[in-house]
């Protein structure tokens, strides 16, 4: 298992019953001894870009559940940092926040490919310790992040494909039920 930090995806276990993150990817931005945070990368949010910002009437795009926290702000992903000044790097060609101003303005303009661009409403945390507290209970996997993942055509194919990285047995569980009880 690798160790969390910037760029580390989390991959919940098979039979995480938390209703957050039932079969979800985290994307780690930050791991510090005072906490982490992240963005879950394969839930979409009801709602388009343009109707939770107004003004942004042209631009219907994705918008994902990045976690229960703050679930009135936005946040993106991006692979954009010359054109877009105040990102962080999280992973080499992945990038997290900026002007937000400036992206709206490269969409518009057609400047920014929207497939290079990822928006999350809310994000996910974990205060100091409870990440490390979880991945000794085994409620996550983890992986290296990659672009492949994090920008997927398929965000519903993001679970199985973040498995498979891991191989062997926890191929299998690709294809486990949510509630085995169930079988």
């Amino acid at each position: 298992m690798i160790e969390p930090g910037p760029g580390i995806l989390l991959i919940a276990d098979p039979f995480l019953k938390d209703p957050n993150f039932l079969r979800t990817v985290v994307f780690l931005c930050e791991h510090k001894e005072e906490g982490s945070f992240g963005f879950v990368l394969n839930r979409k949010y009801e709602n388009t870009l343009d109707e939770l910002i107004p003004g942004l009437e042209d631009l219907k795009l994705p918008v994902y559940y990045g976690g229960p926290v703050q679930m009135d702000t936005i946040h993106f992903l991006h692979q954009y940092p010359d054109e877009i000044p105040g990102s962080e790097e999280v992973i080499k060609g992945v990038y997290w926040g900026g002007d937000f101003e400036k992206v709206v303005d490269m969409l518009k303009t057609g400047m920014a490919d929207p497939n290079k661009i990822r928006f999350y409403i809310g994000y996910s945390g974990w205060s100091d310790g409870q990440l490390n507290t979880e991945l000794e209970e085994k409620s996550w996997l983890t992986v290296a992040g990659s672009h492949k993942l994090i920008f997927h055509r398929n965000y519903q194919e993001i679970w199985k494909d973040s498995l498979k990285l891991l191989g062997g047995d926890y191929e299998m569980m690709i294809n486990f039920p949510i509630d085995p009880q169930l079988n």
